[in-house]
């Protein structure tokens, strides 16, 4: 080998690299442990909410120690930010696809127009998006286009107005305004994303990462070791809108007027039947509306839409009624109905009604606030005024937030608090349509501009909401449209699974490389721990995620290193077969191999990119550590494993013989005749085909997961066994539509349930949580509260462990983006056996032979799918599995018509004898890399964690039919079509 001083050199180098990029992990690692070791010596168990008090002390001695040099090159702030990133099923946290609304910024950018023709537009639009794919401003486009008749996008009330008139005039034509719209539209997207990115800063996470998913608007957030879930989410989808709005005072008697009229007009609209409630404890609820009940107007007997619900304010506040949380929702619907506002006295006709924010989880009763408005329903100030805002207490020690307004809001302010002053009434502050607080003022109108949020915050709150704030409001609504949620706990334990699987595939791989070829297996052995630092480092090194299909995906990167070490000893055992020295033997199976091992890796990794181009999240981490590993395996089993087998026969006393004495003649001389069985395996293999079809479309059929179909699903564990079917029962009468089932242990289950997915917001997810933990609570332990209960709560240990929730739109994308990946895998690898064979037959060959191996285990999995005892859903994973498939079959076939193609140049057709033989030369490199792979993905199918196990169980099927279908599929077909040409003398 030429360059043997170049390539140490690089190995060298590569490897101190990885080694010192990696040093950045442990000693983050080790100071972490260090911390909460403290902590834990500090805070014992039995105090209340120990959990957050010995989070709050590590993060205290941590930043009390990041500046301490560490080994005299680093500290612990700078390792911190070099470590290796892990992933959220290894660290816990949230991953959230922000859908920013494009149809809200066109509102804004139209200055809120009444025009009937735009809002027909926006309404079509909103159709049209439901079943296509293109973007929202483009289908706006179009529907505008069909119904416009004589308007014009640069009319003055629609895009030609004050707010654009630097941008936009009346003569322009629509083709010249669309340009201008989309610019505009994506600088508010931009806009969006450095206010998120703000937020996020200010938020405390490690290795946040957020990113723009290009023109669709769409905004994919991950926030690693987030705990607080609920913080996490409400920080991303607040719109940040600060307003400030004079009350109506409690003695304004045309709102009774306005309840008695509604409540009336109410009993005609809505169902009044009384139902007969069973008989429960007393609440505090409870207590209040038996008082109401006893109110001096006698309605016994009667059912009051409204008066049954509202409650009668605290005297001496600024709100107007009273309602239990969980009527809020039903009140709020009646009075948006246009038959009740109608009902509104003329001094109060353009009132806007808002709910309090609940003060704290168990809160039970919000007040319900009237704010004086008018026909634009615009506030007195809006939060652009404010300058400044920061966490702060207020004079009785408790958290509030101070606000500084600019001289423009100072002036308005002054006046709002002067008006509030003299008609004795409260200014409301509402962050994102919620009353936060709603003093009165006291003592004549205040100059200088600064203003307090109180109530009952906790300091967190207080900081989240200074920092929105700060960062400023979203330009438009921010939909979360999917949503990944890992609790801590299933983090570690995926960290260990995942590192069980990998040490004990390590092992088996290293092992079996002795066990086979003696002295050279130490030399492969070798390479491959290299190879595994390689990856290593240089995941780090470009900040990769590492996630527990990566960890997957390395573990099958043993697997498939150890193929082309396998070829290459093959081929030197076959040089040395023909009497060559060792020497010659060596250089000439390194040579002799060469293309079938690039050959195989290529068609590899062309599947492996497709998956990370169309993949996402925890997949696309799967298919960068398998490119990754393909490349650093192919430079160690080229060039790392020469040099040592070069440095052994250095000297000439030394023996190598690639075997040992249990292998030396194994499969030496086989000579199965492959081909005459082919029928035999058509008939096998269109049998099972047919099955699976058949199990398809008239069968039990595939279990779509909410990847495809939309929909949440919940990782719940008890700490006894359940039965799924009890569950599934119970949650079906308050969801609808429900199933539970086993998810490994007893004790745990997968809930899946696609209640409201079309109903965006927050609120559905804790509403959705509410429930199941209301419905589940009688299989916890006595005690366990909400707060234990939900992703990342006080107990690690038992409740919602993991969530899903993935909107019906992106779950359209996800499909068709699967669907687009298989048909272009398919379509490379054609195109690229075509290129290096030059025959049709041979791509054939290979796509039926493909065809074959995706059939037969969609078929397992349709056939197969409730019965065992694992998920079996098909996801993003599974269609990892099956590109994977894909690749390894790929593998398998290239290698196999590589020898193919090699024997018949070299011997001729001789009627098939010599694609026989081609077949039994390389049966021995077929089994033996297929037996290992197995061996791997039969280890991380056992050790390797629940959720990996249905991906795992595809990846299995796969690989032991991709190995029979190499054999017995695509060889035969690919014989069967070029013999023709042979007899024709085409070929």
């Amino acid at each position: 080998m030429q360059n043997k001083g170049l390539v140490k050199l690089f190995a060298l180098l590569f490897g101190l690299v990885s080694i010192y990029q990696l040093s950045y992990t442990f000693i983050a690692s080790k100071v972490e442990k260090e911390a909460k070791v403290f902590a834990a010596s500090r805070i014992s168990d039995s105090e209340n909410d120990y959990v957050a008090k010995r989070e709050a002390l590590e993060a205290s001695y941590l930043d009390s120690i990041g500046s301490n040099s560490i080994l005299g090159f680093t500290d612990f702030n700078e390792a911190k930010k070099k470590e290796l990133n892990k992933g959220l099923d290894l660290k816990g946290g949230i991953n959230v696809t922000l859908q920013i609304s494009v149809k809200d910024i066109l509102k804004g950018l139209a200055n809120n127009t009444k025009n009937p023709i735009f809002n027909k537009a926006l309404a079509d639009a909103d159709t049209a998006s439901k079943s296509s794919d293109d973007t929202y401003i483009n289908l706006f486009f179009e529907a505008f286009d069909k119904i416009k008749g004589d308007t014009k996008l640069a009319s003055p009330d629609i895009f030609a107005n004050k707010g654009l008139s630097d941008a936009v005039n009346f003569q322009m034509s629509d083709d010249e305004v669309k340009p201008i719209i989309r610019r505009k539209i994506d600088e508010s997207i931009s806009s969006a994303f450095e206010v998120l990115r703000e937020r996020i800063d200010g938020f405390g996470v490690t290795q946040p990462n957020i990113q723009r998913e290009g023109s669709s608007g769409r905004i994919l957030v991950e926030l690693p070791g987030a705990r607080d879930i609920a913080r996490a989410q409400d920080l991303l989808s607040s719109t940040a809108q600060l307003e400030f709005w004079e009350t109506y005072p409690q003695s304004n008697q045309s709102f009774s007027t306005f309840i008695v009229a509604a409540n009336e007009r109410l009993k005609s609209m809505v169902d009044t039947t009384k139902v007969e409630q069973p008989k429960k404890e007393e609440s505090e609820i409870d207590s209040l509306l038996s008082d109401v009940a006893s109110d001096s107007l006698d309605m016994a007997g009667q059912v009051n839409p409204l008066f049954d619900l509202l409650l009668p304010a605290n005297p001496g506040s600024n709100a107007m009624f009273r309602a239990a949380i969980k009527d809020t929702a039903k009140v709020g619907e009646y009075l948006r109905m246009p038959e009740i506002r109608r009902l509104l006295p003329t001094d109060i006709q353009f009132t806007k009604f808002v709910w309090e924010r609940p003060s704290t989880p168990e809160t039970e009763v919000v007040d319900l606030y009237a704010l004086k408005s008018n026909r634009e329903a615009t506030p007195r100030i809006s939060g652009d005024v404010v300058s400044d805002a920061r966490d702060d207490f207020d004079q009785f020690g408790k958290p509030a937030v101070s606000m500084t307004m600019n001289t423009k809001g100072a002036k308005e302010w002054e006046k709002l608090t002067g008006d509030a002053y003299t008609n004795q009434t409260g200014i409301a502050i509402v962050l994102d349509n919620k009353v936060y607080t709603a003093p009165g003022v006291s003592s004549g109108p205040i100059s200088g501009g600064r203003s307090e949020i109180t109530g009952k915050f906790t300091i967190n709150e207080t900081k989240d909401i200074a920092n929105v704030l700060r960062a400023g409001k979203l330009p438009a609504s921010a939909e979360i449209i999917d949503s990944f949620v890992v609790g801590p706990s299933l983090g570690q334990e995926a960290i260990n699974s995942g590192f069980n699987s990998f040490m004990i595939a390590m092992m088996i791989v290293l092992v079996w490389m002795i066990f086979y070829y003696g002295r050279a297996g130490v030399f492969a052995d070798i390479a491959l721990l290299l190879n595994i630092l390689l990856i290593f480092g240089v995941l780090v090194s470009l900040n990769a995620v590492l996630t527990l299909p990566g960890i997957a995906g390395i573990v099958l990167t043993l697997g498939m290193s150890v193929d082309a070490n396998v070829i290459i000893y093959e081929r030197i055992k076959e040089e040395m077969a023909k009497g060559k020295g060792k020497r010659q033997a060596v250089a000439d199976g390194f040579d002799n191999a060469l293309s079938s091992i690039l050959d195989a890796n290529i068609t590899t990794g062309l599947t492996a990119l497709i998956l990370f181009l169309f993949g996402s999240g925890p997949i696309k981490g799967f298919a960068t550590t398998l490119l990754i590993g393909i490349l650093t395996s192919l430079f160690t089993a080229i060039f790392i494993t020469r040099l040592l087998i070069d440095w052994y026969l250095s000297a000439r006393e030394r023996r190598l013989d690639f075997s040992t004495a249990l292998t030396k003649n194994l499969f030496t001389g086989a000579n199965f005749d492959f081909l005459s069985k082919r029928k035999i395996a058509y008939v096998a293999s269109s049998t099972l085909v047919l099955i699976g079809l058949w199990s398809l479309f008239f069968g039990p059929g595939l279990q779509q997961g909410v990847d495809f179909v939309g929909g949440r699903n919940y990782q719940i564990r008890f700490v006894d066994p359940v039965n799924p079917s009890e569950i599934t029962a119970d949650l079906t009468k308050v969801l609808g539509s429900a199933s539970a089932k086993t998810l490994g242990d007893a004790n745990q289950i997968m809930v899946t349930t696609n209640y409201k997915v079309d109903v965006e917001g927050t609120e559905v997810d804790d509403e959705i949580l509410e429930k199941l933990y209301t419905t589940l609570q009688k299989y916890m332990p006595d005690g366990t509260t909400y707060q234990e209960f939900i992703p990342g709560g006080a107990n690690d240990n038992v409740g919602v462990m993991k969530y899903r929730k993935v909107g019906p739109t992106i779950a359209d994308d996800i499909k068709k983006n699967a669907f687009l990946a298989l048909i272009g895998s398919l379509a490379v690898v054609f195109l690229y056996i075509l290129f290096r064979f030059r025959k049709w037959q041979f791509s054939l060959g290979a796509v039926v032979a493909v065809f074959h191996d995706v059939m037969v285990v969609l078929g397992v999995f349709s056939l197969f799918g409730k019965i065992m005892p694992f998920n079996m859903e098909i996801d993003q994973a599974f269609v990892a599995a099956i590109l994977t498939v894909i690749g390894y079959s790929l593998n398998d076939t290239v290698i196999v018509f590589d020898r193919i193609r090699e024997i018949i140049a070299e011997k001729g057709w001789k009627g098939g004898e010599n694609t026989n033989s081609a077949l039994n030369s390389t049966l021995g490199r077929t089994l033996n890399t297929s037996s290992t792979t197995l061996v791997v993905l039969i280890s991380i199918f056992i050790f390797g964690g629940e959720s990996l196990r249905g991906f795992m169980f595809a990846m299995i099927v796969g690989i032991v039919v991709g190995t029979y279908s190499s054999l017995f599929i695509a060889t035969p077909v690919m014989y069967d079509f070029l013999k023709k040409d042979v007899k024709l003398g085409k070929s």
